[in-house]
C-alpha cells in the first residue's frame, strides 16, 4: 500500500496499442489502408464536446446539412456515438439499413450530395441498446472509415459521442494516418458545462488535434411573445466568450435557444429551411461559413507546404 500510485499510469495496460498515450506507432499497412480510402476525402471535421447535452448531433446534423446547401459540395456525416447513435433521427432516417456492395458499406443518402453512416443504421429497432466494450466500439470505428464507400466528398463530418475516451482516442489515431482539418467544440453558457470543455480542448491539445473554434449553443432565449431575453443557461464564468479568450481560442458564434429546432430534428427535417429567418439559423449559417473559410485556408497552407 505504501507504493499505491507511484507507477505510470498505463503500465501493465494490455490496451496501450490501441491508445493514444502508448508509444506504440499504429500498424503501417493498417495507416496505408486507411489512407488510401480517405484519399478522395477533401476535409474532416470532428464534433466534439466534454459535455452531454449540449447539442453536438443537432450541430453535426444541421452543419452537413448547412454544407450540401450546396449542390456543387459533396458531404458525408458519420455518427460514431456508438451507444447513442441520434443522427438517423435527425437527419429523418430512421428504419433506413446499410447495403453492401463489391466496393463497401454504401452510406444511407438524405440528398444526392448528403451520405449518413451510423451505427444506428445495423441495429433492428432504435430502441436496442448497444453494450459494448472499448475494443468492440473500435472495431467498429475503424470499419466505419475503412469499409464505407463514400466515393469523392468534400466535408466528412464526424459527430462524436461526449468525453475524451475510446472513440475519441479511436477516431483520432485512425485519421492521423490523413489530414485532419480540426474540431469544433460544442459548450453551453453555463461552468458545469465549460468545465467539461476545457478538458475536451487539453485533450486536443495532447493529442495534436487542430482547433477550429468553439459554438456556444443554448445561448439566450427571446420569448415570441413578449421579446424579453431570458437566459435558460446563465454565463455566471463569462460563457464561451471568457473561455476562449483565456484559452486563445476562436469562438465560432453564439447560437440562441428555438423550441423549433427540437421540433425538427424529432421530424428529421432541416431546422435551416425549416425556419429560415430565425435568428439561430442565422448564427448557424454565419458559423457554418467560418468553418468553411478555415477549410479552405488549411487546405491552401497545406499546399504550399507541399
Amino acid at each position: 500500500s505504501a507504493r499505491a500510485g507511484s507507477a505510470a499510469a498505463c503500465q501493465g495496460c494490455p490496451n496501450q496499442r490501441l491508445c493514444a498515450a502508448g508509444a506504440a506507432a499504429p500498424d503501417p499497412e493498417e495507416s496505408a489502408e486507411l489512407r488510401e480510402r480517405l484519399r478522395s476525402v477533401k476535409h474532416k471535421v470532428l464534433v466534439l464536446s466534454g459535455k452531454g447535452g449540449v447539442g453536438k448531433s443537432t450541430f453535426s446534423a444541421l452543419l452537413a446539412r448547412g454544407l450540401a446547401a450546396d449542390e456543387a459540395k459533396q458531404v458525408a456525416l458519420l455518427d460514431i456515438d456508438i451507444c447513442g447513435p441520434s443522427i438517423p433521427k435527425m437527419m429523418g432516417l430512421e428504419g433506413e439499413q446499410v447495403h453492401q456492395s463489391g466496393s463497401g458499406w454504401s452510406p444511407v443518402y438524405v440528398e444526392e450530395n448528403l451520405g449518413v453512416m451510423s451505427v444506428g443504421f445495423l441495429l433492428s429497432s432504435p430502441d436496442d441498446a448497444v453494450i459494448w466494450r472499448g475494443p468492440k466500439k473500435n472495431g467498429l470505428i475503424k470499419q466505419f472509415l475503412r469499409d464505407v464507400d463514400w466515393g469523392e466528398i468534400d466535408y466528412l463530418i464526424i459527430d462524436t459521442p461526449p468525453g475524451t475516451s475510446d472513440e475519441h482516442l479511436s477516431i483520432v489515431q485512425y485519421l492521423s494516418a490523413t489530414h485532419i482539418d480540426g474540431a469544433v467544440i460544442i459548450t453551453t453558457p453555463q461552468e458545469v458545462s465549460l468545465q467539461d470543455v476545457r478538458k475536451e480542448i487539453n485533450f486536443c491539445h495532447k493529442v495534436k488535434l487542430p482547433i477550429i473554434g468553439v459554438v456556444e449553443n443554448m445561448s439566450g432565449f427571446v420569448c415570441p411573445k413578449c421579446k424579453n431575453e431570458s437566459q435558460i443557461f446563465p454565463p455566471t464564468t463569462g460563457g464561451a466568450e471568457k473561455m476562449c479568450q483565456n484559452l486563445n481560442i476562436s469562438l465560432l458564434g453564439k447560437v440562441p435557444l428555438d423550441p423549433q429546432i427540437g421540433k425538427s430534428c424529432d421530424k428529421g427535417q432541416s431546422f435551416l429551411s425549416e425556419v429560415p429567418e430565425s435568428p439561430a439559423t442565422l448564427s448557424y449559417r454565419n458559423i457554418i461559413q467560418r468553418i468553411q473559410d478555415y477549410c479552405d485556408q488549411h487546405q491552401l497552407q497545406e499546399e504550399k507546404i507541399i
